[in-house]
């Protein structure tokens, strides 16, 4: 996605038992994702991997978008 970056993103820590759950927000679309990993991986494997997440998923929104746009003629 064009001008995405790690620095436009809202990252939330909650730790569930021996595990953290990690949601990443995007600001601007308010597309949420979560990951669920281990703790002792660091705070920022953990970020990397739920902004990875989330670029993953604003792609495919994006993608999506556009074909549907073109399957009913118009442009996106």
């Amino acid at each position: 996605m064009a001008g995405f970056s790690e620095h436009q993103i809202l990252i939330e820590f909650i730790p569930m038992g021996k595990y953290v759950k990690v949601s990443a927000v995007d600001p601007i679309s308010l597309v949420e994702v979560s990951i669920v990993g281990d703790p002792r991986s660091g705070t920022e494997a953990l970020k990397r991997t739920a902004a990875r997440k989330l670029r993953y998923v604003l792609e495919k929104n994006t993608g999506d978008a556009a074909k549907m746009g073109h399957a009913k003629g118009r442009r996106v």
